[in-house]
């Protein structure tokens, strides 16, 4: 039985390769515009400047000791600033908010969090990477140290400059859907819930790690080996999600993901689609398959978690691809889950 789970891995995988290939070819404390408020703390890290883009969001700049370089980000607003607030880590996916790809773009997320109590921070840096602290510099992508970021750097700025209440949790897609679930198990209890959309849960197995040479390495020129070491080490073990799912345990879960058949997404006059044919038929096609990969490693997950009795949400779509109408679907139906784990 393991075998042929293992066969269908090694197929999966190989279609993810084509796929991408195919892809590939086609409160504030925040003042005014450009001032500085250097919000230090233990961990070296501190606030480099805040701009306001309107009275629900701003942008900002963290110094990273880690990677020694500023960071950008934005910032949605709690609707009311009067007390504090928890705050929700949402991430882009493989292109880290560096191209169009992104929630503030795609999805509905600045009208959804209107009347919501929450912080809603999303890294705008960050593609290929991962999300983790890469064990060397990448001549192609440079330092990548995002786990000590996201978990150690950032939360005591955020604090500090937005007045939380220092209750935080995660939510993210496609690559960085692996990412949250990596940054859970390395903190464990620090996000109080984590919402993994369409992602790969594996990194030490054959599928798994074909996925990430996929994005880290056909997509992003990094090499793979720099991120953990040696496929074949224990790096790549230790930030297995499966294989540490122990460390998963009191934290909320809300786990999704599509089979690769078209949904109700798949029209013409869809999102992000607009009356394109091919569009249309790259999302059918290689957002079909990449979803059909990131639901093999999600039953994975789902397997282990039951093996383990660790209580998780997910939900295991009938149809759907690897594309923004189901996430922003998938971030619409895991909020109360989200909300209740922070309290709101």
């Amino acid at each position: 039985m393991r075998s042929s789970k293992v066969g269908r891995g090694r197929v999966l995988a190989a279609a993810v390769v084509v796929a991408a290939a195919s892809l590939l070819a086609i409160p504030v404390t925040a003042s005014a515009a450009g001032d500085t408020a250097a919000t230090s703390n233990a961990s070296g890290s501190y606030l480099v400047s805040t701009t306001k883009n309107s009275d629900r969001k701003v942008t900002i700049s963290v110094y990273s000791p880690s990677m020694d370089r500023k960071i950008p980000l934005e910032v949605i607003l709690p609707s009311d600033t009067s007390v504090p607030r928890p705050t929700l880590y949402l991430l882009n996916g493989a292109g880290g908010g560096e191209d169009s790809a992104t929630w503030q773009r795609k999805t509905d997320v600045m009208n959804f969090f209107k009347d919501k109590n929450v912080n809603v921070v999303t890294p705008l840096e960050g593609a290929f990477s991962y999300y983790t602290d890469w064990v060397k510099d990448d001549p192609k992508l440079g330092r990548q140290k995002w786990q000590t970021f996201l978990n150690e750097e950032l939360p005591p700025v955020i604090d500090a400059t937005f007045n939380t209440d220092k209750v935080q949790s995660i939510a993210a897609i496609s690559m960085t859907a692996t990412s949250a679930l990596n940054l859970a198990i390395a903190k464990p209890g620090f996000y109080k819930s984590v919402g993994a959309y369409s992602g790969c849960a594996e990194t030490s197995t054959f599928a798994g790690q074909e996925a990430i040479r996929v994005v880290t390495g056909t997509r992003g020129g990094g090499d793979i080996t720099n991120m953990w070491g040696p496929l074949d080490g224990p790096g790549w073990v230790e930030n297995d999600p499966v294989v540490n799912a122990e460390k998963l345990r009191g934290t909320d879960l809300y786990i999704a993901a599509g089979s690769g058949l078209p949904g109700p997404h798949e029209t013409l006059d869809a999102p992000g689609i607009n009356g394109q044919v091919g569009a249309l038929a790259n999302q059918v096609i290689v957002g079909g398959v990449i979803e059909a990969a990131a639901n093999y490693c999600t039953h994975n997950l789902a397997n282990r978690l039951a093996q383990l009795n660790i209580p998780a949400t997910f939900d295991f779509k009938p149809a759907g691809t690897h594309s923004w109408g189901y996430w922003q679907d998938d971030l619409h139906n895991s909020w109360p889950m989200i909300a209740r784990s922070l309290g709101i």
